[in-house]
Parts: structure tokens; C-alpha cells; sequence
């Protein structure tokens, strides 16, 4: 007869399926580990890339902006040379080449455009007129900015001092001062967003002078042909590059990719300043 195999005794039964269990969590814990550190070293290497990144793309900013500086150092350089090198400020777009990049640089002369902190009233009233405003608004802002710059306390016939801004409900009033910037121009008492936005491209801050006619644009040229009481030096010839003049130099830098960097400056040239025949005024981003 054959022999029959004796059962197992229960507890050996129950010890061998524990220890399956327990090996089949063992191979789970390490799935899970291997998961996770498969993870962990996905996010540090995506991470790395992205700094990597990062980095590459501020040297390259950085490298476009050294060149857009160099480019605008070579348009003053180019503005005061009087040789064949010279770069004139005829607002045209010139080209050339920056440290092997694509460059452009154009030199549009300020001498032509309106100060708003020296000019006389007649001068703002007919600009404005010009741009759009018609003749009582024209006569009433040009009022108001000139007491805006006036330090005196009395206000001019359309009264446009503190009493009138208060009256208006504004929180502020004229601070007898120069403008700071065109965007403050916008604050007079009287001057709206959309007319501002005519007004500005004919302005300028940093001309020393009455606007000079053989530099104006259109507008401005228009406005001092026709005003008998614009300044006289409105009619004077355009300034020789020996000479004082104001200008602002936009120099453009294209890069890989299609990156690009900007910088724009407005530049006096003329009297010594440091040694210097050339001084810029402002810069467009800030110099680092």
C-alpha cells in the first residue's frame, strides 16, 4: 500500500504563509522606495535644468544689455564726431554691429520739441490748440501750467492754483515747481489722459531753449510759423554738431532666438562737463 505523506502540523502552515506576507510588503516597501527615489531624482534634475536655464538666460540678458550700452556709447561718439563716422540725429534707424550682434541706434534731436518748464504761454496754449484742444481748454491749460511751475501764489486769470484743485476734488494742488516728468503733466487741473497722449511726443523736459524751428517736427513747426508770439529763436538754423543740442539716443541690440535688449538715453552735448563735451541726462531702463 502506498504511504500517505503525514499532514503538517497547523503552525508550520501558518508560519509559511507569514513569511510570504511579509516578503511580498518587503518587495512592496522596495517598489515604493525605488518609485520615489525614481521621483526624487526627476524634480532634482528638472530643477537643475531650470536653474541652468535660468542662468544661461541672465548671462545672455545681462551680455544683450552690456551691448545695447556699447551701441548707445558708440551713437553719442557718433553724434559728436564731426568725420565720416559721424551718426546724425535725423530720427532714422542706422544700422551696425556691437560685439558681433546686430545693432540699431537712432538720434532724434529734443532742440525741436516744447519745454513745458520754460515755455510761455502763448507757445502752450498754441501746441495744445494744435494737438486737438480746443481754444477756451487751450488758453485755460496753458494757464494751468504755468502756475503749476509758478512759484508765485496768485493764479493766473483761469486760477488754477490750490483753491481750484480743491474745488475740482483733487488731493492735491500745484506745487510752484518744475516737472519732474511728462507723466505729471497729466495731473494739471484741466488735462485729460487722451490729450496728454497727443501733447507728449512734441515735449521734452531737458531742452535748455525755446524750440528750435529747423529741428520741430511738423506740429511744433506749425504752431511756431504761425505764432507771432512764439519765440524768435524758433526760426534759428539747425544746430551744428559743434554746438549745443539735446538729444535722445535709443539703442536696440538683438540677440539669439530672438532675444533683444533696449537702452535709451537722453544726452546733452556741448559745454565741458567733466572734462567731457557729452553728459547724459537720464537713462531708459535705469544704468545699473
Amino acid at each position: 500500500m502506498p504511504r500517505r505523506t503525514p499532514p503538517r502540523p497547523c503552525g508550520e502552515h501558518r508560519d509559511g504563509a507569514s513569511s510570504a506576507r511579509e516578503a511580498g510588503f518587503a518587495l512592496l516597501i522596495v517598489l515604493w522606495t525605488m518609485v520615489l527615489l525614481a521621483l526624487l531624482v526627476t524634480e532634482l534634475t528638472s530643477a537643475g535644468r531650470t536653474e541652468a536655464q535660468l542662468a544661461h538666460n541672465l548671462r545672455l540678458g545681462a551680455a544683450l544689455q552690456d551691448a545695447a550700452d556699447a551701441a548707445l556709447y558708440e551713437g553719442i561718439f557718433g553724434l559728436i564726431d564731426a568725420g565720416p563716422h559721424r551718426i546724425p540725429a535725423d530720427g532714422l534707424v542706422h544700422a551696425m554691429r556691437v560685439d558681433g550682434l546686430p545693432a540699431a541706434i537712432r538720434i532724434e534731436p529734443l532742440d525741436g520739441r516744447v519745454n513745458p518748464n520754460i515755455a510761455p504761454p502763448e507757445l502752450l496754449e498754441g501746441l495744445l490748440g494744435a494737438v486737438g484742444a480746443d481754444p477756451r481748454t487751450a488758453s485755460r491749460i496753458a494757464a494751468a501750467i504755468i502756475d503749476w511751475r509758478s512759484p508765485a501764489a496768485d493764479p493766473r486769470p483761469d486760477a488754477a492754483k490750490e483753491p481750484a484743485y480743491r474745488a475740482a476734488g483733487l488731493p492735491y494742488a500745484p506745487p510752484g515747481a518744475p516737472f519732474q516728468s511728462l507723466n505729471e503733466i497729466g495731473m494739471v487741473l484741466g488735462m485729460t489722459p487722451e490729450l496728454l497722449a497727443r501733447l507728449a511726443p512734441h515735449l521734452s523736459l531737458y531742452n535748455p531753449s525755446d524750440p528750435v524751428l529747423a529741428d520741430a517736427d511738423p506740429v511744433v513747426a506749425r504752431v511756431l510759423q504761425g505764432n507771432a508770439a512764439a519765440p524768435s529763436v524758433g526760426a534759428a538754423p539747425a544746430t551744428p554738431p559743434s554746438q549745443e543740442t539735446v538729444a535722445e539716443i535709443t539703442a536696440s541690440v538683438a540677440g539669439p532666438g530672438g532675444t533683444r535688449a533696449t537702452r535709451r538715453a537722453v544726452v546733452h552735448i556741448g559745454q565741458a562737463i567733466d572734462g567731457r563735451d557729452w553728459h547724459i541726462l537720464a537713462w531708459d531702463p535705469p544704468a545699473r
